[in-house]
């Protein structure tokens, strides 16, 4: 092999990764030797670098259109989304090498097109350091785990917040990938294990995607990924941050790219390298796991595509959808390959701090993978937004949500939510301040004027719009702080406006008389002038019908 093809890990001894400019260039480089790869900008990052994209075709289908009518399988790579974990990079630098170069690969093109993001969070990439990640065995020096707006893209996929991700969400709608995989390195306990893995297989995927995930995907990818040297197992999420109590494992949510690729109807490979291994060893391991994907995909494209289509076509004929799940509690015992460890009094933290030796073992612990859903919703024929609120529309397109405008005035049936309790974050997650919220439905009947927005339910994409529009969804608009301003009361009356107001309505309304008098058997009720004053402002002509109701409507 020529020097010019030596990476830059490669010529660092595998201790270190390029720079954006550098790692461009090879990039690039690879576009112009081979008439089979063609390099494309997706968006712009907030501090002004383009974010690339490298499609691979041996049939030099580089269109959506062209890659959909060839009835190749098209799977997208996407790197350093965290671009302090940036193996992946490094790792398809070698891939495509071997695709387009030597060509020793090149049979990983027969039936699959490839998508390849090199690296998502450009910023993050050059916000470089040796000091970025404390628990991280090299590269020498990595990127920063949030873009420049000091936001986790890895939370950003279904708000849309960052440029980054808007990006990201023209491409996948624009493609519509058959399957997706998301290298990353993890970190948190110690273990023997090489590389971990997530794909989903619970109540927010499809049910014969997640099935034939697991029984057949997985088991080919481990096998080839063992046989490469590397020890395997699904991802290792502690259960309460501690490794003695067990480990979970759970639906992604939507936020999360795994997740996220579920609720659109496709299955998402979660790759995550160990932090502590050294960096050749991640490297290595996730290119070893991306061309086992690559190998079963090449085999069984029309399978997944058939699987695809299938999915999508059912998800427009759900009648009801799960939102929310949690843990059952019960588990079962799974060897785990760990090292001998120990607890250590800390002078630093007054507490116990775990110890890890390079002695390696093998123990049970508890692993809790039992989910029920908690919540579950009808299916509505369509949501309504009110014109004003062209800024969601604009982010449910992003999403490949298809969405009309009616063109003259119309009176609906329709139900609208209200809120009934909510809990807000004391603190901000992801620049923006979350809410849970208890809602109960109100079926009435409303004038809609032109320009109002229509959003049917019954599409592909039903997943994505449910759980975005849902406002006890968890990553609804509503969980992620955009309709806090309807929690808040925007006009008031004082005392002595109000007081006559009540004593007529108790003097006039023997129902109204009887809860008040109710609910003066309450102690802090009854001790709380505001509390006695707003129980009948909230029921009089003064009060403010939009108040803690929710402006989107279900169309029923």
């Amino acid at each position: 092999m020529k020097s010019t093809w030596i990476t830059h890990f490669e010529k660092s001894g595998f201790v270190s990764s390029p720079r954006y400019n550098e790692s461009m260039a090879y990039f690039k480089k690879m576009t112009v030797h081979s008439k089979y790869a063609k390099m494309f900008s997706i968006g712009s990052s907030p501090q002004g670098r383009s974010i690339e994209c490298i499609v691979i075709s041996k049939g030099e289908e580089f269109t959506p259109e062209k890659a959909k009518a060839s009835g190749k399988a098209v799977v997208l790579i996407q790197n350093g989304i965290h671009a302090g974990e940036i193996e992946g990079k490094d790792a398809c630098m070698i891939l495509l090498r071997d695709i387009l170069v030597t060509r020793e690969k090149e049979h990983l093109l027969d039936h699959v097109i490839l998508l390849v993001i090199p690296i998502l969070s450009v910023d993050g990439h050059e916000r470089i350091s040796q000091y970025n990640r404390p628990n991280q065995n090299g590269p020498v020096e990595m990127g920063w785990r949030t873009n420049s707006r000091n936001l986790n893209l890895n939370r950003d996929y279904m708000k849309a917040d960052s440029p980054e991700i808007k990006a990201f969400l023209k491409l996948f709608n624009a493609w519509l990938p058959d399957f997706f995989i998301d290298n990353h390195t993890t970190n948190g306990a110690d273990y023997q294990y090489h590389i971990t893995y997530a794909l989903e297989r619970f109540n927010n995927i499809d049910a014969k995607l997640g099935k034939w995930g697991k029984n057949k995907f997985i088991p080919f990818v481990l096998n080839a990924v063992e046989k490469c040297g590397f020890l395997t197992a699904q991802y290792i999420e502690m259960k309460a941050r501690n490794l003695e109590n067990g480990i979970v494992d759970t639906p992604m949510l939507p936020r999360l790219s795994t997740g996220y690729t579920s609720v659109q109807n496709r299955l998402g490979l979660l790759v995550e390298t160990h932090s502590l291994k050294p960096y050749e060893n991640r490297v290595r391991s996730t290119l070893a796991m991306n061309v086992a994907a690559l190998e079963f995909l090449n085999i069984h494209f029309q399978v997944l595509k058939k699987l695809n289509r299938i999915a999508d076509a059912e998800a427009k004929k759900l009648k009801s959808l799960p939102i929310s799940f949690e843990l059952t509690g019960k588990s079962k015992l799974v060897k785990f390959k760990g090292f001998n460890s120990f607890y250590e009094h800390s002078s630093i933290t007054g507490d116990s701090v775990v110890r890890y030796t390079a002695k390696p073992c093998e123990f049970e612990i508890p692993l809790f993978d039992i989910v029920r859903t908690t919540k579950s919703l009808k299916v509505p024929k369509a949501y309504v937004l009110p014109k004003e609120f062209g800024y969601i529309a604009d982010i449910l397109k992003l999403h490949g949500i298809k969405i009309k405008q009616i063109t003259t005035q119309k009176r609906l049936s329709v139900e609208q939510y209200q809120f009934d309790e909510s809990t807000f974050a004391k603190k901000p997650y992801e620049g923006r301040y979350c809410v849970e919220v208890k809602c109960r439905s109100i079926r009435t009947t409303c004038t809609f004027p032109k320009g109002t927005f229509i959003v049917p339910a019954h599409q592909r994409t039903l997943r994505v719009i449910m759980n975005l529009l849902e406002p006890e969804a968890p990553d609804s608009f509503v969980s992620w702080g955009f309709f806090n301003a309807f929690f808040e009361r925007k006009e008031y009356a004082e005392p002595y406006i109000m007081d006559p107001v009540a004593q007529q309505m108790l003097a006039s309304d023997k129902h109204l008389r009887r809860m008040f008098f109710d609910q003066l058997q309450n102690e802090a009720f009854r001790n709380d002038p505001e509390s006695r004053l707003d129980f009948f402002y909230q029921r009089s002509q003064y009060f403010d019908n939009y108040e803690k109701k929710y402006p989107i409507f279900r169309m029923i």
